[in-house]
């Protein structure tokens, strides 16, 4: 029977086995390395990223707040020109309202009769004059009934005088009321007038 000495091949076959497992064994440790390196990179980068987003969101909610107080401040402002601006209308209002009030108590003034007083509080005027007749103070009331901003014309008193020896005044004192409706109105009144072009 022959014999064969396979323990140099058994060994240089080990020794092959060896170094592959060495090889794979450097490259699984060089895999595994760049992995982490690759994994550590992606992570830091994404941590740089994130933080740079929430550097921004601050940045951001800085400019916001400063933004916030800005308009806060403006509303305060638009607040109180608001307020200046229905100061002004009621004022303006109240101007046209008295010049109306005069030229409507000129139109509807009979003869005879004279204004000594005109004292307005809110929405009631009271009117104190003279007049030559009883019938001349029926006729302003009768007047002012029929007027588009007096309403509720209302004879408070009436007391007769001698100025002369046959000669009687008749001192009136009368209450009239506005229209709350009044101005407008006028505005709608104005707007026919308005030229169109």
């Amino acid at each position: 029977m022959i014999k064969i000495n396979l323990l140099p091949h058994r060994q240089i076959r080990r020794a092959e086995r060896q170094r592959e497992f060495s090889l794979m064994a450097s490259l699984v440790a060089i895999a595994a390395a760049a992995i982490l390196f690759v994994s550590w990179s992606y992570v830091s980068a994404q941590i740089r990223t994130q933080q740079e987003r929430n550097q921004r969101l601050q940045d951001e909610m800085v400019r916001l707040d400063k933004e916030i107080a800005i308009i806060s401040t403006l509303k305060e402002q638009i607040k109180h020109v608001l307020e200046r601006k229905q100061i002004v209308e009621g004022l303006q209002n109240d101007r046209n309202q008295a010049v109306q009030i005069l030229d409507e108590l000129a139109r509807l003034l009979p003869e005879g009769v004279l204004l000594k007083s005109i004292k307005q509080i809110e929405n009631e005027i009271e009117l104190k004059g003279v007049a030559d007749t009883n019938g001349r103070v029926a006729s302003l009331v009768h007047n002012l009934s029929g007027s588009s901003i007096i309403q509720n014309p209302n004879l408070v008193e009436i007391q007769a005088s001698n100025i002369q020896q046959d000669l009687k005044q008749y001192e009136f004192v009368l209450r009239i009321t506005l229209r709350q409706e009044q101005p407008a109105d006028s505005q709608a009144k104005q707007k026919p007038a308005s030229p169109q072009g």
